[in-house]
C-alpha cells in the first residue's frame, strides 16, 4: 500500500505539472496574440468612429481577467474623458479624418463636466469644417447633452429621447434596522452631512433636502443652458415641464416627438444613418454590408496619436473614485497607491504638478496620505494646481487643499466639508434571540468597543470626540489653504455640498476651467512657455489589459442596440442594486472616519473593493484604547 501511495502521488504530481505547463503555454500564446499592436497603417482616410459602449470616466479601472472569466459577463466599457478630448482635437487637424461618427447606442453616461469637455472638443471638430454625426436608438440626459454638439443627430424611429434632469430618490434603512434590532451608532459633525442619514432616518432631513434642492437646481440650470447653447432650436421648456403634453401631441411616438422638439435632426435606422455617412466620406469596398464606410476606430486612432513629449514634464496625478485605504485602483483612489506614485515622481524633476480630482471622498486616513504626498512636491517649490472634474467633495476637497490654484467647472460638485463614522452594534439583535452579555470591567473602556454587548456611554462620547477632532483638522487644513478663519470655513462647511459656481464665490475655488486650463496655469507659473509636456503619473494600462478589454468587451464591429427609451431608463434603476451593496458595505465594512459625500452623484460603474486588512475598528482601538 505504501508503494501504491507513492506511485499515486507521483502520478498526481505529473498531472499537476502538465496542467501547469499547459496553462503557461496557453496564456503565453494568448498574450502573444493580444499584444499585437495596431500600427499606423491601420489608420484609414475617412471617418473617426467613436462608439461609446459604456461610460466615460476620469480613470479607467484595470480588468481582473480571472474575475471576468469566472463571472461569465463582459466588464463595462470605460472611456477616459481626456483620451476622447485628445482624439477629437487630433482629428480636427488631421486631413485623414473627414468626419466624426459618434455612436451612442450603448452609451451609459459620464457626468456633466465630462460631457461639456467632450462636447467642446466636438465643437472644435465642427469649427474645422468637418461634420459630426451622432446616432442612437434612445437618448437620455448625458447622451443628449453630448449629441447636441453634433452637426446631425439621428435617432431610430422606434426609439426617442427623454431628458429627466438631475435628482431622484435614495434608500433609507432605519425601519429595516429597527426590525432587525440593529443599533446603527452614528458619529458626525456637520448639519448637512447627510451620508449617515440612511442608517438613522426613514426620510431626508430638511437641511439635507435644502442642500440637495439648491445643488440640483443649479446643475439643472447649467444643463439646460448648455443644451440650449448647443441646440438653440430645441424646445427645452416644453420637453421638461410638459412631458405628457409633448409626447401626447406626437401620439406617443417618442422619436417623432424628439424631432418636433428639435432634440434630433433625422429619423432613420442604422442602415439609413450609415448610408448618410457614406454620402459624406465615401464607400468602403472592403467593408461588410451595403453601407460600409472607411473609418478608424478610437483605439487605433489613439495609438497613432500619442501625447507629444517635449521640454520639461508637468506631472498629472489622478484621484478618481472613492478614496480608500491601501493600494486599490486605478479607478478607485487607493491612498497608499497614489501616495506611492507621487513619491516615485519626486525623482522625475517635475516642473509642476496638477492633481486631477473626480472623487466624492472616503477614508480620512487615505485622504491625508495623499495630501501629505502632494505637500512633499510642494516643498520642492514647484507650482501645484488642482483640476476638479464632476465631483471633488469631502475627501476629494481634503486632497485639494495643498494646491496653489484650484480650477473647477460651474457643474462641478465640491465642498461637503464634514466627517462621520457609523458603527453597527447588535445588542438588541442578540437579546431578541436570547443572547445576553455580562462581565467585570476594571475601567469604563474594558472590553470596548463591544459590537455584541453594546458601547458604554464613555465609548460613545470618546468616538464622538474623535470625529469632532477630525472635523477641526479638516477646518484647519482648509483655512490654512484658503486663507480663511476657522469660523469662515465652518460657515461654508458643516457637510454642505456646493456647485462649482457657488464654491468660487465662497473662495473654495479660484477659477473656472478644466484640466487644460490647470496645465496652462502651471506651465506659466513655472515659466515654461510652450516647452513642456504632460506626464501622467502611474502606469499606463498595459497592452495586455487594453487588448483583454477589447477581447472581452468587443471592438465595436458587432454591436447590438442599446435598447429603446424604456430599456435605457430601466438601466438607470439598476444602480439601486449597487446602492444597496455600497450602503451595506459602508455600514458593515469596517471603515474608519470618513470624509465622504453621499449627495454627490456618481457616474462611474460601481466597483467591488476589497476590504483593507486593517479596517477602522483596529485603528480606532489603537487610537482610543491602545
Amino acid at each position: 500500500m505504501k508503494f501504491a501511495g507513492k506511485v499515486w502521488r507521483l502520478l498526481v504530481g505529473i498531472k499537476d505539472g502538465l496542467v501547469l505547463v499547459f496553462m503557461l503555454l496557453f496564456f503565453s500564446a494568448l498574450f502573444a496574440v493580444l499584444t499585437a499592436r495596431p500600427g499606423p497603417a491601420s489608420v484609414r482616410e475617412g471617418a473617426l468612429l467613436i462608439a461609446l459602449d459604456g461610460v466615460v470616466v476620469e480613470e479607467r479601472a484595470e480588468i481582473d481577467p480571472i474575475e471576468a472569466l469566472l463571472s461569465g459577463t463582459a466588464p463595462m466599457g470605460e472611456y477616459q474623458a481626456r483620451e476622447l478630448v485628445h482624439a477629437l482635437d487630433e482629428a480636427a487637424g488631421d486631413n485623414r479624418i473627414t468626419a466624426v461618427v459618434l455612436d451612442l447606442d450603448r452609451f451609459l453616461g459620464g457626468g456633466q463636466v465630462h460631457m461639456q469637455e467632450i462636447g467642446e472638443a466636438l465643437d472644435r471638430v465642427r469649427a474645422a469644417e468637418k461634420p459630426v454625426l451622432a446616432y442612437a436608438t434612445a437618448y437620455t440626459d448625458d447622451s443628449m447633452l453630448l449629441a447636441a454638439h453634433a452637426s446631425e443627430v439621428w435617432v431610430n424611429p422606434l426609439g426617442g429621447a427623454v431628458v429627466a434632469g438631475p435628482g431622484g430618490e435614495r434608500l433609507y434603512y432605519a425601519g429595516l434596522l429597527d426590525k432587525l434590532k440593529v443599533n446603527a451608532r452614528v458619529y458626525k459633525v456637520g448639519e448637512y452631512k447627510s451620508a449617515v442619514e440612511p442608517y438613522s432616518r426613514s426620510d431626508m432631513s430638511e437641511p439635507a433636502r435644502e442642500n440637495a434642492r439648491a445643488l440640483y437646481e443649479t446643475l439643472w440650470e447649467e444643463y439646460r443652458a448648455n443644451l440650449k447653447k448647443a441646440r438653440p432650436g430645441a424646445d427645452i421648456a416644453r420637453i421638461t415641464t410638459q412631458p405628457v403634453e409633448w409626447i401626447t401631441a406626437a401620439k406617443g411616438d417618442l422619436a417623432t416627438a424628439a424631432l418636433q422638439a428639435g432634440l434630433v435632426d433625422k429619423l432613420g435606422s442604422r442602415a439609413d444613418f450609415e448610408k448618410r455617412v457614406v454620402e459624406l466620406v465615401g464607400a468602403d469596398d472592403w467593408g461588410d454590408g451595403p453601407n460600409a464606410y472607411p473609418h478608424t476606430d478610437l483605439a487605433v486612432w489613439l495609438e497613432d496619436n500619442p501625447l507629444p513629449r517635449k521640454g520639461k514634464p508637468i506631472g498629472v496625478i489622478t484621484v478618481a473614485g472613492e478614496i480608500v485605504d491601501g493600494d486599490a485602483g486605478p479607478g478607485v483612489a487607493g491612498g497608499d497607491r497614489i501616495a506611492g506614485l507621487l513619491d516615485e515622481a519626486l525623482e522625475d524633476d517635475l516642473a509642476g504638478l496638477v492633481v486631477r480630482v473626480d472623487s466624492p471622498g472616503g477614508s480620512v486616513l487615505a485622504s491625508e496620505a495623499i495630501r501629505e504626498a502632494i505637500l512633499r512636491h510642494k516643498a520642492r517649490e514647484i507650482p501645484i494646481a488642482v483640476s476638479m472634474a464632476n465631483v471633488a467633495a469631502s475627501g476629494g476637497y481634503w486632497v485639494s487643499t495643498p494646491a496653489d490654484r484650484i480650477f473647477a467647472e460651474p457643474e462641478t460638485i465640491t465642498g461637503s466639508i464634514g466627517i462621520f463614522a457609523v458603527v453597527p452594534t447588535f445588542e438588541q439583535t442578540a437579546a431578541m434571540v436570547g443572547v445576553t452579555s455580562d462581565g467585570v470591567r476594571t475601567t469604563p473602556l474594558s472590553g470596548q468597543p463591544d459590537l455584541i454587548g453594546g458601547f458604554t456611554p464613555e465609548t460613545d462620547a470618546m468616538m464622538q470626540a474623535f470625529i469632532e477632532n477630525g472635523y477641526e483638522d479638516f477646518l484647519a487644513r482648509v483655512g490654512e489653504a484658503r486663507d480663511m478663519t476657522r469660523d469662515q470655513v465652518d460657515a461654508v462647511g458643516q457637510g454642505r455640498v456646493w456647485d462649482g459656481g457657488t464654491a468660487r464665490q465662497l473662495r473654495l475655488v479660484d477659477e473656472y476651467g478644466g484640466l487644460e486650463e490647470a496645465l496652462q496655469w502651471t506651465a506659466a507659473q513655472a515659466d515654461l512657455g510652450d516647452n513642456w509636456h504632460v506626464q501622467y503619473l502611474g502606469t499606463r494600462p498595459s497592452t495586455y489589459d487594453t487588448l483583454l478589454r477589447q477581447w472581452l468587451i468587443g471592438d465595436g464591429e458587432e454591436r447590438g442596440s442599446g435598447g429603446d427609451v424604456f430599456a435605457r431608463l430601466a438601466q438607470g434603476q439598476v444602480a439601486l442594486v449597487s446602492q444597496v451593496s455600497a450602503d451595506t458595505q459602508r455600514l458593515l465594512g469596517a471603515r474608519g472616519a470618513q470624509a465622504y459625500c453621499l449627495a454627490c452623484p456618481t457616474t462611474a460603474p460601481a466597483r467591488v473593493q476589497a476590504s483593507a486588512p486593517h479596517g477602522w475598528l483596529a485603528r480606532v482601538v489603537a487610537l482610543l484604547f491602545g
